[in-house]
């Protein structure tokens, strides 16, 4: 996310320091010391411990214990010596609970779901100390929750992608390679996008006219995991009935729609980039990537 808000936020003119893991380790308690001396306006806090697919599943005690040294320590610094700053933090909507509305003052009720608890009770408690500080200290502070994200060059770097992305991946090696598509569990499971850029757009406007809150920032509408799947095979030329569904695979949540009427109250230019349009702008530059992207045969 940060390589897509940077540039943004530099175009506005804004001046940066830009922190990721090979500069600044988050789990240890003196890592931003370092910038002490300088004065921010804002604070970006998008870094946690976690990756897409399965991973939650395996790793739920190191989820626990290494992003809640990373929260601790940030919002502590945050507090200590950057008391002038408004902090804007990222929640994932897979912290609401299954079967709930996904609206903001459900943000902390009910138990998220099973699989992925561990994370979304860390960003649970990511909020909870935000409120506390604002209460105690009045620090300024923005929470928000984005449904997936997708774009050109977003989460492709290494790590598991993101089910569209990998969506993509799958369905272009089955194309190009004649490989067989398996995608996990139904297809019959849901998910809402938003352009990263649009998300990025609607987040800085709220950094900036939004204090001491929680948003959504979806897309407004979801489909079914078979539905993104024939939209690629659409572009990509591959046909959606020889695509596999393995049920025994890890599903995670089986809907994350987000309920947007506040955002759009709040936001007065709340418009968002068609999914088609979206989605084709997305595999057009996959395309290009695709020798980077989907490897040897």
């Amino acid at each position: 996310m940060g390589s897509a808000l940077c540039p943004y936020l530099e175009a506005q003119g804004h001046e940066l320091t830009k922190l990721n893991s090979k500069n600044c380790d988050l789990t240890k308690p003196d890592s931003l010391n370092q910038f002490n001396n300088k004065e921010f306006d804002q604070i970006y806090h998008l870094a946690a411990w976690t990756q897409a697919g399965d991973f939650c599943l395996y790793h739920p005690g190191e989820q626990w214990i290494i992003n809640q040294q990373i929260n601790t320590n940030t919002l502590s610094w945050w507090q200590k010596h950057q008391p002038q700053a408004k902090l804007i933090a990222i929640g994932p909507s897979c912290s609401y609970e299954s079967g709930t509305p996904h609206k903001e003052e459900n943000f902390l009720v009910g138990a998220p779901t099973e699989s992925l608890f561990t994370y979304a009770m860390v960003k649970r408690m990511l909020y909870i100390g935000l409120l506390a500080l604002n209460k105690q200290f009045g620090l300024k502070y923005l929470m928000v929750v984005p449904s997936t994200l997708y774009g050109p060059g977003y989460h492709t770097d290494g790590r598991q992608m993101h089910f569209i992305f990998d969506l993509t991946r799958k369905i272009m090696r089955g194309k190009m390679h004649n490989e067989p598509v398996v995608l996990w569990g139904d297809g019959f499971q849901k998910r809402e996008l938003i352009h990263v850029d649009d998300f990025v757009r609607i987040m800085t406007y709220l950094a900036d006219n939004a204090d001491n809150d929680l948003f959504n920032i979806g897309g407004g509408e979801e489909h079914t995991i078979r539905d993104f799947a024939k939209m690629i095979c659409d572009k990509i030329g591959y046909a959606p009935n020889l695509i596999q569904y393995d049920t025994s695979k890890y599903v995670g949540a089986r809907e994350k729609f987000l309920i947007i009427d506040k955002v759009k109250k709040a936001v007065p230019d709340f418009k968002l980039k068609p999914l088609n349009e979206g989605l084709s702008e997305t595999i057009d530059w996959f395309y290009k990537e695709r020798d980077k992207l989907l490897g040897s045969k």
